[in-house]
C-alpha cells in the first residue's frame, strides 16, 4: 500500500462532532464542490447531467455515516480522488443508490480535471461499490456494458437487478444526434430512461426535455420526474435568436433547410403573427410532473394519471370563441395546495404510496425549495389527491435582494428522505435569497451551504431543520475551469443522502392486456404471441382508443362536446358548441431542429413534432384514402387503432372533417416494442367523462379492423422470436 493511500485511510475514518444525532442505519451521501451558478450545473433543475469543469467542480467524494457518527470516505479509501489541487486523479460523484440487500450500491463518478486551457471531454459513468460495512474492505468497479462517452447518471437497481438510469445518449444511439437539446432553453438534456440488462442497453422512455431521479416504489412501479414542455420552439419564433433551422431528417448527412416550420402543437401566446386571425389562445406548458411506467418500459403515464387539474393553480383554455371553454382555476377541488414542479421524489418506507418531494422554482435555488408530500398509492383516485405543505409555503419562494425573509422562511430544502425509524432527513441551506457567487470566478464564495440535517416540527406544525448529521469542516480545493485557476476554501456541499438498509424487493410490473382488447383478439383468432412478435420485430406498438369523443369531466379547457363525423355517435357535456371529428392525427418526435445557421450548424438537434411518417408504422397501417398525413379514421363507434413507432416520443390530435385540430394531446408518450396501449379515450378519463359516464370499455371496431388487416397481409411472416402464422 502506498504511503499516500495509507495516510488517506487514516484520515478517512473519524468521529464527527455531529455524532450525537441518533440514526438507526448508515447514511450514504456525497460531497460536491459548491458551484454557485444555477444554470445547467450539477444542482440545477434541468441540464444537470454534464461533467464540464464549469458545470461540476472536482474534489467531492462518496461517504458513509455509521449510526455511531463515524464517517468513512469511501472513494478516497478505494484510491479515487485527491485533496488540494485537482488533476488527473480528481473526481466528482453523485446519485448513490443502495441495492435491495443493503450490501452494494450504485453511483455515478467522473474522473479527471484538465491542465489550463485544455478543453477535454469528461463523462459521468456508473460505478458499483461493495464492502462499505464497518470493518469491510471497499471495492469500486466500473459497471460494464453502459454507454461510453455519454453521461450516465441517477442509476438504480430494478427488481430484477437490471440497472435503470438516465443518459444523454441520443435515442438513435448515433453521435450525429448528440447532444439532444431541450424544448425550452435549447440546452443539452438527457434523453430519457435507459436500461442495462444482461449486457444490453435499451431505451425505456424517450424524453424530449429530460427525465430525472427514477426509483422503484413499493408497488414495483418505476417512478420519476419528467420535464413536460411540449410546446413550439421559443428560440426560433417570433425572434430567431439562435439561427434555428430544420434538417430534412435525423440521419447523418441530412440537409439543413432554411425554415423553422412547425406543425404541432398550436403556436405559443408570444407568436402573435401566427395566432392572428385564428381562434387560438396560444399554448404554453412548462412544469415538472411525477410520472410512472412499468419496469419493462410500458404504460408510461403521469403517476396515477394525476394532472394539471389536480396540482396546478391556473392554465388557459385552447380556443377564445367558445364560451363553454373556460380558464382553469382550482375552485372547490379537494387539493387546495397548488404546486408547479415536483423534484427529488422519495417514497416513505413506512407508508406505501406516500411520496415526499420538493416544489422548487425552475431557476435561482439549485432545485431547492418547499418540502411537500402527497399520497398516490396504486389504484388511488388522482382527482382526490391532496398535497401537504410540509414546510411553510414561503420556503418555495426566493426573497428579494436586500429584503429580509419572513420568520417562517427557514431556507430551502433538497432531497427529503424518510428513514425506517420515521425520522426525516433533508439537504438544507439557511439562505433565503437567490443563489449566487459573492466572490469571483477565481475565488468563489457561493451563497448556499447545503448540508444534511434532521428535521423536526415547530409549533405551527411546519417541518424545519434541526441538527446536522455530520461536521466535515472546510477544505481548500483548486482546479482549472479550464481557463481560470479556481481556488476555494470553505465547506463542500453534502448532497443526495440515502439510507443503507435492506428493503423488500418489489414485484416486477409489466403491461397487462386489458379485457376489451383481449376479447377482440380472441374473437378474431389472433395468436397474441405472434402479434407481439411481429410488433417487436418491426419496432412497433399499437395505440387503441376506444372512444375519442369522451373527455375527462374536469377538462373544460378544450372542446368537450364531440361527435364522430358521418355517425350518430357523440358525447355531450353541456348545451355548448358541438365539434365534429373525423380523424386522429399522430405526431412523432423527430430530432431535426438545428441551431447555428445552415452554413455552420452546431452539433446536435432539438426534438420537434412532425406528422407520423415512420416507414414501418405507415406501411403496416390500414391505408385511409385522402386521410391527412399520419392519421387514422375515427370509426363510427368513436374508436381509433394505429401502429406507431416504439421507443420514440409520440403525441396526437383529433381533426375536424376540414382538417382543423380540435383536441390536442399535451404530453409526449413513449411505447415499447410489442406494447398494445389502450385507453377509454384519447385524453384520459379518471372517474367519469363529460357526460357523467364511466370510462369506455367497448370492444373497439378500429382495433378489430386493424387486426384483420394485419392477419390478411402478414400471415406468412416469420418472426425473430420464432413465431409463425398459424393460418
Amino acid at each position: 500500500m502506498s504511503k499516500l493511500l495509507w495516510v488517506g485511510l487514516i484520515l478517512s475514518v473519524f468521529k464527527a462532532q455531529a455524532g450525537s444525532v441518533n440514526l438507526d442505519n448508515p447514511i450514504m451521501f456525497v460531497t460536491q464542490f459548491p458551484i454557485a451558478n444555477d444554470f445547467a450545473t450539477i444542482g440545477s433543475t434541468f441540464a444537470n447531467h454534464t461533467a464540464t469543469m464549469q458545470n461540476v467542480g472536482r474534489g467531492g467524494d462518496l461517504y458513509i455515516r455509521y449510526p455511531n457518527g463515524t464517517l468513512r470516505n469511501l472513494t478516497r479509501e478505494a484510491g479515487y480522488g485527491s485533496s488540494g489541487f485537482q488533476g488527473a486523479n480528481a473526481i466528482a460523484v453523485r446519485d448513490p443508490q443502495v441495492h435491495w440487500s443493503g450490501q452494494k450500491a450504485l453511483f455515478s463518478m467522473v474522473i479527471g480535471a484538465p491542465e489550463q486551457f485544455d478543453y477535454n471531454d469528461y463523462f459521468w459513468q456508473i460505478y458499483e461499490i461493495t464492502g462499505f460495512g464497518q470493518g469491510e474492505t471497499i471495492s469500486i468497479s466500473l459497471v460494464p456494458g453502459q454507454p461510453q462517452n455519454y453521461n450516465n447518471i441517477t442509476p438504480i437497481y430494478g427488481s430484477d437487478d437490471a440497472i435503470i438510469f438516465t443518459s444523454d445518449m441520443p435515442r438513435t444511439k448515433n453521435r450525429y444526434n448528440y447532444p439532444q437539446y431541450d424544448e425550452y432553453e435549447s440546452t443539452p438534456t438527457n434523453t430519457g430512461l435507459w436500461k442495462l440488462h444482461n449486457g444490453q442497453v435499451s431505451l425505456m422512455q424517450h424524453s424530449p426535455s429530460g427525465s430525472f431521479n427514477p426509483f422503484i416504489d413499493s408497488f414495483g412501479r418505476l417512478v420519476f420526474t419528467r420535464w413536460d414542455h411540449l410546446q413550439r420552439d421559443q428560440q426560433a419564433s417570433p425572434n430567431n435568436v439562435l439561427d434555428a433551422f430544420n434538417y430534412t431528417d435525423e440521419n447523418p448527412g441530412a440537409t439543413p433547410v432554411d425554415t423553422i416550420l412547425e406543425v404541432f402543437p398550436e403556436p405559443r401566446p408570444a407568436e402573435g403573427a401566427l395566432l392572428e386571425g385564428t381562434n387560438l389562445e396560444g399554448h404554453r406548458i412548462n412544469h415538472f410532473f411525477p410520472w410512472q411506467m412499468n419496469q419493462d418500459g410500458t404504460e408510461e403515464e403521469t403517476l396515477n394519471h394525476v394532472g394539471r387539474h389536480e396540482l396546478h393553480s391556473y392554465f388557459n383554455r385552447s380556443l377564445n370563441d367558445d364560451p363553454g371553454l373556460i380558464e382553469f382555476t382550482p375552485g372547490g377541488r379537494p387539493n387546495q395546495n397548488s404546486i408547479l414542479n415536483v423534484f427529488q421524489m422519495h417514497e416513505d418506507p413506512n407508508q406505501a404510496g406516500r411520496y415526499l418531494g420538493i416544489d422548487a422554482p425552475e431557476f435561482a435555488t439549485h432545485a431547492a425549495g418547499q418540502l411537500i408530500a402527497f399520497d398516490l398509492p396504486l389504484g388511488a383516485d388522482p382527482s382526490q389527491v391532496q398535497v401537504d405543505y410540509m414546510s411553510h409555503e414561503s420556503t418555495g419562494t426566493v426573497v428579494g435582494e436586500g429584503d429580509s425573509a419572513p420568520p417562517e422562511h427557514v431556507g430551502f430544502f433538497r432531497r427529503p428522505i424518510t428513514l425506517n425509524d420515521g425520522q426525516i432527513l433533508a439537504v438544507h441551506t439557511d439562505d433565503t435569497h437567490r443563489a449566487g457567487n459573492d466572490g469571483t470566478r477565481a475565488n468563489p464564495q457561493p451563497r448556499y451551504d447545503f448540508s444534511i440535517k434532521t428535521l423536526t416540527q415547530n409549533g405551527s406544525n411546519d417541518w424545519v431543520p434541526d441538527s446536522r448529521i455530520t461536521s466535515l469542516g472546510d477544505v481548500t480545493i483548486s482546479f482549472y475551469d479550464p481557463d481560470v485557476l479556481v481556488t476555494y476554501t470553505g465547506p463542500l456541499w453534502e448532497m443526495m443522502p440515502v439510507e443503507v438498509v435492506s428493503r423488500p424487493v418489489p414485484a416486477i410490473t409489466q403491461q397487462t392486456l386489458l379485457d376489451p382488447e383481449a376479447q377482440v383478439i380472441a374473437e378474431e383468432n389472433v395468436d397474441i404471441d405472434m402479434f407481439k412478435g411481429f410488433l417487436r420485430t418491426y419496432g412497433l406498438g399499437v395505440v387503441v382508443m376506444r372512444d375519442v369523443t369522451t373527455r375527462d369531466e374536469l377538462d373544460l379547457q378544450q372542446p368537450y362536446n364531440l361527435k364522430v363525423a358521418n355517425s350518430s355517435h357523440q358525447t355531450i357535456g353541456n348545451n355548448g358548441e358541438l365539434y365534429e371529428i373525423s380523424h386522429m392525427q399522430f405526431v412523432q418526435g423527430d430530432q431535426i431542429r438545428g441551431y447555428g445557421g445552415v452554413s455552420d450548424p452546431s452539433p446536435g438537434q432539438r426534438v420537434i413534432a412532425q406528422f407520423l411518417h415512420d416507414q414501418q408504422a405507415m406501411s403496416n397501417n390500414i391505408p385511409f384514402p385522402s386521410a391527412p398525413p399520419g392519421s387514422a379514421e375515427i370509426y363510427p363507434d368513436g374508436s381509433v387503432a394505429f401502429f406507431v413507432p416504439a421507443q420514440r416520443a409520440l403525441s396526437w390530435q383529433s381533426l375536424s372533417p376540414t382538417e382543423e385540430p380540435v383536441v390536442r394531446e399535451r404530453y409526449w408518450i413513449t411505447l415499447q416494442p410489442g406494447e398494445i396501449r389502450a385507453c377509454g379515450g384519447c385524453h384520459g378519463v379518471n372517474q367519469i367523462d363529460q357526460a357523467g359516464q364511466l370510462p369506455s370499455t367497448i370492444k373497439a371496431e378500429a382495433f378489430r379492423q386493424l387486426l384483420r388487416h394485419w392477419d390478411a397481409n402478414f400471415e406468412d411472416l416469420i418472426f425473430e422470436d420464432g413465431f409463425e402464422s398459424s393460418n
